[in-house]
């Protein structure tokens, strides 16, 4: 039966699923379990990203016997390498458009967001690439990062949520030191425990007592939980700034779109990444779609912002500081 905190259906079902990568070296450091690691797993230095994937995407170089599994040699995860590198150039343009809006509320701490959202691109590149051996000490590293950066990345969120109520000012050490605090907390937090189930330093934030059972509460918390949480509480908290205290509809269409691009990411990435992957005989999964949506909604999410601040300090479409 299945329980709160348990990574195994995600790991065989969920083509390219990245925290698996950490389960996969705590049963490959040890002689005992290894056993455990069959089929498409079997060998680490082919392995896809999962334990026993019912489908995945073999290391780059390399091929697999197996269901859904072609002849030729796999190029890697090469259509999420390719998606994950133009949406690199996708945001530093944000990123660059951001800071030319001199005059916009929460500028600093949207481009922040950005920057955040960028960085998790090149480790989400690495970690789900089929670059880099299953159970290598490298990518436990740049899994445990890429961990941390998603939990900052959506603190980040929430923040500029906060930010927007104008209950602080933005761009001031009022605003500014909690979120970088926080965000540093959650990157140092969470990288900390995704090393912790990787590398079994502890039994207390790490693996499981039977680490056959791949299961890791904090870790589940912390990149599935508190990202649904956060994410929930920022579109909440913007539909009332909206709707209530600017009273305007238009810009809520940015926000509800941004959203469902958001929700339907997941899906892919959760119901689409396995049909895909045995269609294209394990050629390409869900996760490409799965960062195209993700960097439409963080796109939509910069219109949003963008449709209810000033361009210039001359500007003022939307009243942000009500009297």
């Amino acid at each position: 039966m299945t329980r709160f905190g348990d990574f195994a259906p995600l790991c065989t079902n969920t083509p390219s699923y990245t925290w698996c990568n950490l389960f996969y070296r705590q049963l490959s450091s040890d002689s005992s379990l290894k056993s455990i690691l069959t089929g498409l797993s079997a060998d680490a230095n082919s392995a896809p990203v999962g334990i026993n994937p019912i489908c995945g995407i073999a290391k780059a170089g390399t091929t697999i016997d197996g269901p859904h599994q072609g002849t030729e040699k796999s190029l890697g995860n090469i259509a999420n390498i390719v998606v994950c590198a133009v949406s690199m150039l996708v945001i530093l343009g944000l990123i660059v458009a951001s800071q030319k809006r001199k005059a916009a509320v929460g500028r600093v701490e949207l481009r922040n967001l950005l920057i955040l959202y960028f960085l998790t691109l090149p480790f989400q590149l690495l970690t789900t690439g089929s670059f880099l051996a299953q159970g290598s000490t490298a990518l436990v590293a740049l899994t445990a990062i890429h961990a941390g950066l998603v939990a900052a990345f959506f603190w980040a969120l929430l923040m500029n949520a906060l930010i927007a109520t104008q209950k602080i000012e933005d761009g001031t050490p009022a605003a500014l030191v909690p979120y970088l605090l926080f965000c540093a907390a959650f990157f140092a937090g969470t990288t900390y425990i995704a090393f912790d189930v990787g590398l079994g330093i502890t039994t207390a934030l790490g693996p499981s007592n039977d680490p056959r059972e791949l299961r890791s509460i904090p870790l589940f918390v912390l990149t599935s939980i508190w990202p649904a949480v956060a994410a929930i509480l920022y579109f909440g908290i913007m539909t009332y700034i909206v709707l209530a205290v600017l009273n305007e509809t238009r810009p809520m269409w940015y926000y509800i779109l941004s959203a469902g691009l958001f929700v339907l990411s997941q899906l892919a990435w959760f119901l689409l990444g396995k049909v895909i992957c045995e269609g294209s005989t394990s050629k390409v999964d869900g996760s490409f779609v799965a960062t195209i949506l993700e960097t439409a909604a963080v796109g939509v999410l910069y219109l949003a912002w963008r449709s209810i601040t000033e361009d210039s300090w001359d500007d003022d479409p939307y009243p942000m500081y009500p009297s």
